[in-house]
Formats: structure tokens, C-alpha cells, sequence
């Protein structure tokens, strides 16, 4: 499983591809963002390290879908069941595989008609286990291991660091 922590969907991030469902990925990372109040990067719950995507699919799996609810949505007019409803609609959003993502149409429909049964999400895209140092950025992560490889011809390996 590659770790990573962003809006790009994990056709595009891996291997270049874009399709109509890469911008349906966003939108679902955005709608997480939304529901619990936090941007899609590495934050401690509890003692353990976890990213937004993760955090939600535990929450929802464990069946307790409200722990990743922003505390000012709680507080205000929205139902609990509509917002669960919208957690659901997101982790359908930010699938791994393509083709159990819907169309941004489909998102849409869903969140206008709540008789419609929306199927049941599995693990998101780029879920991290919780076991990373929170302190450490990805880019040291990546070098530290490049720093690790050996070349098998003994040439220098680069390392490219942006500005």
C-alpha cells in the first residue's frame, strides 16, 4: 500500500491516468475535510498517527461515524443521519478502484434523494496504518529511503529536493 496524503486520485498520483472519477476523488477527500474539520494530512488521535481518509474508514467501519464529525456540525441544524449520510457519500468517493467510484452525476443524485440505498464503501485509496513518525515529513520519509538503496553499479543515486 503507498503512503500519501492529498487531493490526487490514485490512477493519476501512480501512473499518470486521469478520467472523469479523478475529480470525484477529490471531491470526496473534500468532503471529509468538510465533515470533520481537518485537512487530509498525518494528525494524532489519541496515540495513534493517522490520516484523515484512515481515520474516517476506522470510524466507519467500527461503526462510529460520528467521532470524525466536526463538533460546530453537532451543534448545528444538521441531522446526525445526514451528515453520516455525507460521510458515506465521501468514503464512496475516495475508492481506490475506479470503477467502484461513482460519477460526480451520481454524487449529485446521491446527495439530492435520500431514497436511494448507497452502497457500502470499502477501504479508501491510500489508507496509512497508523505506524509513521508524525514528526517526520513525506519527502524525509522518501529519502531516508533512497539514502538506504545501494546502487548495484556503485553509481551515485539522486536525490531531488524541491525548494
Amino acid at each position: 500500500m503507498y503512503s500519501y496524503s492529498g487531493y490526487m486520485a490514485p490512477e493519476y498520483a501512480l501512473h499518470g491516468q486521469f478520467s472523469v472519477k479523478s475529480d470525484v476523488f477529490s471531491f470526496g477527500v473534500l468532503v471529509l475535510e468538510i465533515i470533520a474539520g481537518q485537512k487530509n494530512k498525518r494528525f494524532l488521535n489519541g496515540e495513534s498517527i493517522e490520516y484523515l481518509l484512515g481515520y474516517a474508514w476506522n470510524s466507519w467501519r467500527n461503526g462510529t461515524p460520528s467521532d470524525i464529525i466536526d463538533l460546530t456540525l453537532m451543534t448545528g441544524s444538521g441531522s446526525l443521519g445526514d451528515i453520516t449520510r455525507i460521510i458515506h457519500i465521501g468514503l464512496l468517493c475516495v475508492q481506490e478502484n475506479i470503477v467502484n467510484r461513482p460519477t460526480m452525476a451520481s454524487v449529485i443524485h446521491m446527495l439530492n434523494s435520500f431514497s436511494i440505498m448507497l452502497p457500502i464503501p470499502a477501504e479508501p485509496a491510500f489508507f496509512m496504518p497508523s505506524n509513521i513518525d508524525p514528526e517526520m515529513p513525506l519527502l524525509h520519509e522518501y529519502s531516508s529511503l533512497r539514502l538506504s538503496q545501494h546502487s548495484a553499479n556503485e553509481v551515485s543515486v539522486s536525490d531531488f529536493v524541491p525548494r
